[in-house]
Formats: C-alpha cells, structure tokens, sequence
C-alpha cells in the first residue's frame, strides 16, 4: 500500500475533531522519509540495495535424529576425547572425536575461513572440514554427511576470538561445500543452542557427570604418563601402560548403566523430592564403579619400571588453554620435544579451568549481592523483593559452593587411587591473591589471572625449574598476561618464564629458543641435584646401587617427598633413598675410610 504524504506544516491547522485519526508516528517516520530523500539528492548519494547479514538457517539436532546422526567433536588431548567418546556411547549416542589437528588443518582453515584469525581457529575449524573431506573421499555421500553427523564445539565471549568460533566454522563449511552442516555450541555461560525438550543432545545430570568423570579421569591419566615417561627403564613402556589403562576406563565409561530405581534402595530414595538428582549424586559419592577401573589401570602401569635417579629439569606449561592442552602442530609438538631433550613436562589439567569458571561465578555472585540487595535496595526494591533478592544470592552461593568441594573431592579420589601422583588442584583463592596485585582478578578473557598465578605459584613452591607459556599468535588475553610477567619476573629472580606465541609455521624458532631457555633450567637442575648428592654422604653410585638392590625403588608409584627448595623429582628421591640407607645403616665407602684411618 502507498504511504500517504502528510505535510507536517498542515498538523497545526486540521479540524480538532479529525486530530485523533492521524497517527502521529506515521507523522514522524513520513517526516524522516522526505528528509533522507531531500538530502539524498542534495549530496548525490547512491541509493543501495541493504542485504544485511543474516544468520543461516540450521536444522536442530532433535531426539528424532539421535539414532542416525553421529556427533563429533575435538580439540583435547586424545585421552580426554577417547573417555569423552565412551562416556557419549554409554549415554547412548554414536559419537566420535576428530584426529589431532595438523599442518594440513591449518592450511585449510586459513583457505576456508576468514582472515586475522588465531591459529586455534585456523587449526580447529580446518580440522572438522579435513575429517568431512576424508569422509566424503571414502565414498560416504555429502548429503549423509550433512544429514548424518554433527558437531558439539564450546563458546564464549569476552576479548577473544575465541567468540567468534561458531561463525568461523560456519563460514569455512559453506566455503568448503558442506553448507548446511550443523554445529551446535555450548555456552561457558549457558546451554545448547536449541530447544531443549526436543534437543537430541540432551543436557541432563548423566550428561554432565559422565563428561566430568572423562574429564577428571584423563587429566589424572594424562599427568600420570607424563610423570613416568621421561624416567621408564624401557623406551615404550610407559605409552603401552597408557594405551592399556585408557582401554579400561574406555569400556568402562562406555558400559557404565545408570541409577536403578527399581532396586530396593532405588524405590526408598524415590520417596524423596528431588529422588533423581539425590540418587544420582549418592552413586557418584559412594559408589566405586570408576575407582574398580583405577585400581585395574594402576596395576598396568605398576609393570613399568623407572630410574628415579635421573636428573630432569620439571618444566610447567601454562599459557592459552588450547595451546597449552593440545598435543601436534598446534603448539609445535612441543610435549615430546620438550621430552627429548631432556626435560620432565608437568601438564596442566583441565580440572583447573573448571574451578576457575566457578571460582569466577563466585566472585560475579558477590558482586551482585553488593548491587542488587544493598546498595540500590533502598531506592529500587522493596523489603519483600529486598529478602527475594538475598535468597536468590545465597542459593547461587550454596551451590557454587558445593559444587566446587563436590568436584574437588572426586579429583581427589582419582588422585589417591594413583597414588597422589597427580598434583593437587591448586585453590583458586590462592593463585587470585598470587596474580591480583599484578593482574586484575576481575579482568576476565581467556584464562584470566590464572597465567600469572600459576606462574608465581609453581616458582616460589619450587614445584618447577621453568615455566613455558603457550599461547597463540595475537591472543589478546595472554598478551595481557605477557606485559606483566616482566614485573612478575623482576619481582621472583629464580623464575625462568619463557613465552612462545605459536602458529601454523616456525617450529625451529620455537624449538630453539626453548633450547636457550631449557639449557638455564638444565643449569639449575644440575646445580640443585649436586647439592643434594653431596648432602646425602654418599656417592651416587652407592645409591643407585642399593636401588637395583630394591626393586620397590623402582616402581612407578613409590612415595617421593617434596623438600623446600628442592623441584627436582630426581633430587628429592635420593635424599628419599640416602636417609632410608641410613635408618639402615648402610655405611657409604668414605664413611668406611674415615673410620679406618
């Protein structure tokens, strides 16, 4: 229908009794209208067609689809997305997880995609699309690929183009041919991205305590190998235990069978409100289905045997959590590099992110509480809405709270099954109070504060010889993190701290300034491991020795203390030695000599 053209110059003069039938909005927009025409012409601008963009159209993931559609997903180590795919199967899903991303990935999402990405996004997205081409070269048909198979990936937001993701995937999917492909994402801060009765991927409580029992468990799996391999008497031993251990936490995951509610307990708890989540939380807190599998994974590594003697710089990795966790090209293999030359890597376990993000809901709830139930009650809310308010804020508290000694306590268990191997989580209390008068505790993005925590953390508990900082090339959070790690350093003269920001390409400048960096904690391991040898009394020799003498020194799992000032592993396990040898007398060649002269 044609809009009328009022004139406005007219409104003034109208009979009052018609006033009312003009609508006076229709007034102004006529108005702006014959404006934006008027200047139009006056300035000879072009009048352009608005395509504006739009969000494609996506099928959902729906319950009707489950059986025929297999879910994918990656971007962890492979221990975590191996027990990931069990704990999916187990719930019932045909999953999969995605190889490693390489060079190749890189390249495709850099042909694919946009263009000033970090390289997690060129090496992620260029990863689903390779996985999609490999399984279109092996005769399975575009349409079932799209119709088939989905991917679950994570989001957020913040000063990352880590937000950015979801559209990243899109993109190089359509440019790539598989326009239509689904990618569903869950928010850090929220859930799926569907409807959730009809949701095929359904976000219930055996969701997430399958997920977090696979993450738990391949951090502690994770840790374990990286502890044992560099000191493993024979070459392998440690990677055919860590196969062998994943294959039982594997199945186990996989044929894990959920609360009976028929059984006698069952129809007792049933009686209770909330009958599904009591149930539920009293099989994880009590029950020993997983820690059965621990015991059986324990005894598989208990078969290789190590050389605890040796003297190995510890070097702690940090950094981007994608670049500190991945295992190929996306950080220049630079686990196994770092093993090859010499040096103990200690992980850093997902775990710690986790308790971060709570630890962070925390402090987001203390805010609030200060804004909504104090300061703006008086003048907004009335005491009823004021009391409301306090309710919601101490309910949040109680279950942030709960939730974080409930996870902890489970990490705990899986770290007493193997022997307490795996460090302890550090408090998150503790690494904000480290960082904040460095880094804000409150700016948030990426990993926070957690990269300068960690850093001062492991350097003044002498848990480390060096700390490695992974991280993307660009990546704005660790940039922050970066700029005052020279204040950090200043501050704690015994940190190494070495930053490596990471791409598709540059592996032997990395590599050789990690060289550089390695050489000084190889310096200060040797001098710290020297020390240590002169202070037992006896000669080393004499040590390994009485070792060979004892095969429990040369399990895997043997207790070895931790001396203030002393990191090394090797270091503190001949101090461990030397005293056992002497509570048994074990007299050493020059304490021999000195008595017979």
């Amino acid at each position: 229908m044609e809009t009328k053209t009022i004139d406005p110059r007219t409104i003034g003069v109208i009979d009052p009794q018609k006033k009312s039938e003009i609508d006076r909005e229709q007034v102004i927009k006529t108005m702006l209208i014959e404006e934006r025409k008027r200047l139009e012409a006056e300035h000879g601008v072009e009048i352009k067609k608005r395509d504006h963009f739009r969000r494609p159209f996506e099928n959902a993931f729906l319950k009707e689809h489950k059986e025929n559609t297999t879910i994918l997903f990656g971007g962890l180590t492979w221990k975590h997305e191996k027990l990931i795919k069990g704990a999916l199967e187990g719930l019932g899903y045909t999953a999969d997880h995605i190889p490693t991303p390489d060079k190749n990935s890189f390249q495709l999402g850099k042909e694919f995609g946009n263009n000033g990405q970090c390289n997690p996004t060129y090496f992620t997205v260029g990863n689903l699309v390779q996985y999609l081409q490999s399984l279109e070269n092996n005769g399975v048909a575009k349409e079932d690929i799209i119709d088939k198979y989905v991917f679950f990936t994570a989001g957020a937001c913040g000063p990352c183009r880590f937000g950015m993701y979801e559209a990243e995937y899109r993109l190089a999917l359509r440019n790539s041919g598989f326009d239509g492909f689904r990618v569903l994402l869950f928010q850090q801060t929220g859930g799926l991205s569907q409807e959730d009765a009809k949701a095929g991927l359904e976000m219930n409580l055996d969701f997430f305590l399958s997920i977090i029992n696979a993450m738990m468990v391949g951090d502690i799996i994770n840790e374990v190998g990286y502890r044992i391999r560099p000191y493993e008497l024979i070459e392998g031993d440690t990677d055919r235990a860590l196969n062998k251990a994943m294959d039982i936490f594997y199945e186990r995951l996989k044929g894990k069978k959920y609360f009976d509610f028929n059984s006698k307990l069952g129809s007792l708890i049933k009686k209770l409100p909330a009958s599904d989540y009591v149930a539920k939380f009293i099989d994880q807190m009590l029950g020993d289905y997983y820690l059965d599998a621990a015991v059986e994974a324990r005894k598989v590594f208990e078969e290789v045997k190590v050389d605890y003697t040796r003297m190995k710089p510890i070097v702690k990795v940090t950094g981007e959590f994608w670049a500190q966790t991945t295992e190929g090209d996306g950080n220049f293999n630079m686990f196994p590099f770092l093993e090859r030359e010499g040096a103990q890597v200690l992980v850093e376990p997902i775990a710690t992110w986790i308790m971060y993000m709570i630890h962070q809901a925390h402090s987001m709830n203390e805010d609030q509480k200060g804004i909504n139930v104090y300061k703006e009650a008086d003048e907004h809310h009335s005491m009823k809405e004021r009391f409301a308010l306090l309710k919601e804020y101490r309910t949040s508290k109680t279950i942030l709270s709960l939730s974080e000694k409930i996870f902890e306590r489970e990490y705990d268990r899986y770290r007493k099954a193997f022997a307490e191997i795996p460090h302890k989580l550090v408090p998150q209390k503790t690494l904000k109070d480290l960082a904040h008068d460095f880094y804000h505790s409150r700016v948030e993005g990426g990993e926070g504060h957690l990269e300068v925590g960690k850093s001062i953390y492991y350097t003044v508990n002498n848990l480390c010889h060096m700390v490695l900082s992974l991280k993307p090339f660009g990546c704005m959070p660790s940039t922050q993190s970066d700029g005052v790690q020279s204040a950090v350093s200043s501050k704690f003269k015994d940190m190494i701290f070495l930053p490596i920001e990471t791409s598709g390409e540059g592996d032997v400048n990395a590599h050789s300034r990690v060289q550089m960096a390695l050489g000084e904690a190889k310096a200060k391991a040797k001098l710290e491991y020297a020390d240590c040898v002169k202070k037992t009394g006896y000669e080393l020799s004499e040590i390994k020795d009485y070792i060979k003498n004892h095969s429990e020194l040369q399990e895997p799992f043997i207790h070895i203390s931790h001396r203030k000032g002393v990191a090394g592993l090797g270091a503190n396990f001949i101090l461990d030695v030397a005293e056992r040898m002497k509570k048994e007398g074990v007299k050493s060649a020059k304490m021999t000599e000195q008595v017979a002269a």
